[in-house]
């Protein structure tokens, strides 16, 4: 038997590889056209209600927050003279009470005849009237799915899809199992296919049946687990171990951002602890490779800065107690300040542009004002002009900057040997025995990109950067249809973080940008970025109001009616027109 194998197996093998690894790559492909199908095609709102015009006009109310007036970003449009660009705010919260805000404090809002300058509760069929204009009031209690279902792949399909995956690579280190190896990566590729099956399986049993988001970060995370056996088998447990702990930060920021009410009145001393957690950081943290930014406790160092994401989002977007105050700018403003500060205190300067960009995304979102977002970006310009005059080894990377080739030997040396291994990975890669990226300095973090190009090739490395690509696109285009501004705010500003970390990492790796040493999310090995990721992937969650597939969807049976139709609530009210609210077939 082993005479058979060494005769005819052995001279195979690396073909066998070969084409295991351009298998892996054309299924993850595949994977990520079927998650990018069931993330964009169509797109499903929520109508909470609606309002109508004397003249039978109507308009569906699509949020928990909406902006009544002239101006084209309006909610709910009223193009008359005579009605404000933002006249006034008609908002929800959880315990379904709606409410009317008035913006415009001179003339107010008329609620039933009676005019109101402050916050006034309202109900069924109450009439607003903005600069004349008389506005009628319908809510619903539960929301009804606008438009259509949407034909998607289901996401049984594509778990299974990912565990195949998943079982190629653990064979691609079949033929070098030893003693020593085979069972981390054994644990490590198993215990993480079954974490995603259980993760399914609580999603399935809190009635969220939309799985593609997660399916993305568990394909980046196989990926990163199969550059770490390659590497350090042995550092799959910590590995491992990291992905358990984030995918409970995960299920617990998805249960809190659920109940808003609660996730607005934690933003004080979640922002108090971490502003704590950074100073601590500052004054008693441990400085390797030049950045101050690591806390060890016994055996276990961590990032305070990668926990610190999580709040700074949850800090920036929990302003709905008071829309359009000024004074919840400037808090962000001052919290943003200080974040930054701090890591630049430590040295840790990709971190610090990762909030910056963040905290742009966030004012540009709570504030419209583009100017001002051009003057922070200057000012920020102007303090980044301040370190590399007083901080030279960061000047350094300035220097090699776009000439790695000419310091091979010193300041390029990693950049120039990224792009050289990345060449050499060609489409399907070399295999990760035969790689050799992984053992300089860095390369299962900051250079990551380069090692999964080589290991496994170009292909797979373009799918991870797509995969995050596809993450942040979906929190953009599912803003519209947020249910809160909370969830559209922290979702495009976690988003924001995730592409701009992802752009400094590949991008440096091959010197079209600067080396920043930022990791790869999901991918990179270290358990406090996969913390943090998970963390992120939260906020995404949350902006998801997707429809089940539509096999999973029941039609209501033919004889249901709304109590409103039951109980004639609309006859009574003078110039609504029933045919224009219901429609004429359904009046009938």
């Amino acid at each position: 038997m082993t005479a058979f194998l060494q005769q005819y197996i052995s001279p195979a093998l690396p073909v066998i590889l070969w084409l295991g690894r351009a298998l892996v790559s054309g299924l993850a492909v595949w994977l990520l056209v079927r998650c990018c199908l069931s993330l964009f095609r169509g797109k499903d709102r929520e109508s909470w209600g609606f309002v109508t015009l004397s003249n039978g006009a109507r308009y569906e109310i699509y949020h928990w927050e909406n902006v009544i007036g002239r101006a084209k970003r309006s909610d709910i449009r009223i193009n008359f003279p005579s009605v404000s660009r933002s006249h006034a705010i008609l908002s929800r919260d959880e315990a379904g009470t709606w409410r009317v805000n008035p913006l415009n404090h001179s003339s107010g809002v008329l609620l039933n005849g009676q005019q109101t300058l402050t916050t006034a509760d309202l109900h069924p069929g109450d009439s607003i009237a903005v600069g004349g204009v008389e506005l009628f009031f319908f809510p619903s209690d539960k929301p009804q799915p606008s438009g259509q279902p949407r034909r998607r792949p289901g996401p049984v399909g594509g778990l299974w899809l990912l565990t195949f995956i998943q079982l190629l690579l653990w064979a691609q280190f079949a033929p070098n199992f030893g003693a020593e190896n085979i069972y981390p990566i054994s644990a490590g590729f198993f215990g993480l296919c079954g974490l995603g099956w259980v993760l399914y399986a609580v999603s399935r049993k809190l009635h969220r049946r939309q799985f593609d988001l997660e399916v993305l970060a568990l394909l980046l995370t196989t990926v990163g687990f199969a550059i770490t056996a390659a590497w350090d088998p042995g550092a799959l447990y910590k590995q491992l171990a990291a992905v358990t702990l984030g995918m409970g930060i995960y299920g617990t920021l998805v249960w809190l951002l659920g109940r808003l009410h609660l996730a607005v009145k934690l933003r004080w001393p979640v922002a108090a602890a971490a502003a704590a957690l950074l100073a601590f950081n500052v004054v008693m943290g441990e400085r390797i490779f030049g950045a101050k930014n690591w806390i060890s406790v016994g055996p276990i160092s961590f990032q305070p800065s990668e926990l610190v994401k999580l709040a700074f989002i949850l800090a920036g977007a929990a302003t709905l107690d008071r829309l359009f105050a000024k004074r919840n700018l400037i808090f962000t403003v001052l919290f943003s300040a200080y974040c930054v500060g701090c890591l630049a205190l430590m040295s840790d300067f990709g971190t610090a542009l990762v909030f910056f960009v963040a905290f742009l995304c966030i004012a540009f979102l709570r504030t419209g004002d583009l100017a001002s977002i051009v003057m922070m970006t200057a000012a920020a310009g102007f303090a980044g002009g301040l370190v590399l005059h007083f901080k030279p080894y960061v000047a350094q990377r300035f220097t090699v900057w776009r000439h790695a080739w000419e310091f091979t030997q010193t300041t390029g040396y990693q950049q120039s040997r990224t792009m050289s291994a990345a060449a050499s990975g060609g489409l399907f890669g070399t295999g990760p025995e035969d790689a050799w990226l992984k053992y300089v300095g860095a390369a299962n973090t900051d250079l990551v990109f380069g090692v999964v190009s080589e290991e496994f090739g170009l292909l797979l490395a373009l799918v991870c950067v797509t995969a995050v690509i596809a993450l942040a696109a979906f929190a953009l285009r599912a803003g519209d249809s947020a249910r809160s501004s909370f969830y559209a705010i922290a979702a495009c500003g976690a988003a924001s973080m995730l592409v701009f970390q992802t752009s400094l990492n590949v991008l440096g790796a091959v010197d079209i940008l600067p080396l920043t040493g930022v990791t790869f999310p999901f991918v990179s090995m270290g358990g406090s970025s996969m913390l943090s990721c998970w963390g992120l992937l939260a906020y995404l969650k949350a902006i998801d109001v997707r429809r089940p597939p539509e096999k999973e969807i029941s039609p209501p049976p033919k004889s249901e009616k709304t109590p409103e139709r039951q109980e004639g609530f609309f006859d009574g009210i003078p110039g609504v027109p029933v045919d224009e609210i219901f429609g004429k077939e359904e009046r009938s």
